[in-house]
């Protein structure tokens, strides 16, 4: 979905589900430490935004275990999607949230996820989900999960482009499935997605090429869209 309220476009009208190839491999031979990637989220102003001091969060960055692979992820109790989307950087242009994503802080972890109750864990063998492009939310979550994998939280897909921004490609983005809101009836149909603005519509021709976090129809496919996910968490 663009920042229009319209269906999004950049779907396929194949009927049959694609057939997925073999298991990912994470996109990364190896990430830095913890205490390297918090020195990143400090120097983009996260204990400005957090109101928590440098010396707080280091000491939870510390007591993470030092493990290779691993993407040091902020939770949403420490900062929200919405808090940490005018970090994201590509050409110069800061992220943002779609405008028509005005309940974003509705949207939470989807049930079975095990997210670690801290303000900052460890996410472990990020892949982007490539070879699930053209699938759709619907499809692609039990394909996850069958891997033995689990799909990153919005929060999560921020973090890890915060520490590796290449990861967001024209073509090549991806949705963040974890998370999701809740309604009475069961789950809402939009799936949270990290992608490039075009600049088109509400988003403003000043913000093309910026990160964006948007959000698409659960039931339907992109081929520019893949599904992140991760082997696991811990603190």
């Amino acid at each position: 979905m663009t920042a229009s309220t319209h269906r999004p476009t950049e779907v396929t009208a194949t009927a049959t589900r694609p057939t997925a190839s073999t298991s990912p491999e994470p996109t990364s031979e190896s990430t830095p430490m913890a205490a390297h990637q918090l020195r990143r989220l400090l120097d983009l102003g996260l204990a400005d935004l957090t109101g928590v001091s440098a010396a707080t969060l280091a000491e939870h960055a510390d007591a993470l275990p030092r493990e290779p692979n691993a993407t040091l992820a902020i939770h949403p109790s420490l900062a929200t999607p919405r808090v940490l989307a005018p970090l994201l950087s590509r050409a110069g242009k800061e992220g943002f949230v779609v405008e028509d994503l005005t309940d974003l802080e509705q949207f939470s972890d989807i049930d079975g996820l095990q997210v670690p109750d801290a303000p900052l864990y460890l996410v472990h063998d990020i892949d982007r989900g490539d070879d699930l492009r053209n699938w759709s939310p619907n499809e692609a979550l039990p394909e996850i999960t069958a891997r033995g994998r689990t799909p990153l939280t919005l929060n999560e897909g921020i973090s890890w482009l915060l520490q590796e921004p290449e990861h967001l490609e024209p073509g090549s983005c991806f949705m963040t499935i974890g998370t999701r809101k809740r309604t009475p009836k069961g789950l809402d149909t939009r799936t949270p997605a990290l992608w490039i603005s075009g600049g088109t519509g509400r988003d403003g021709k000043e913000r093309k090429g910026a990160p964006k976090v948007g959000w698409c129809w659960a039931g339907n496919r992109h081929t520019w869209l893949g599904f992140a996910s991760a082997t696991g968490r811990s603190t």
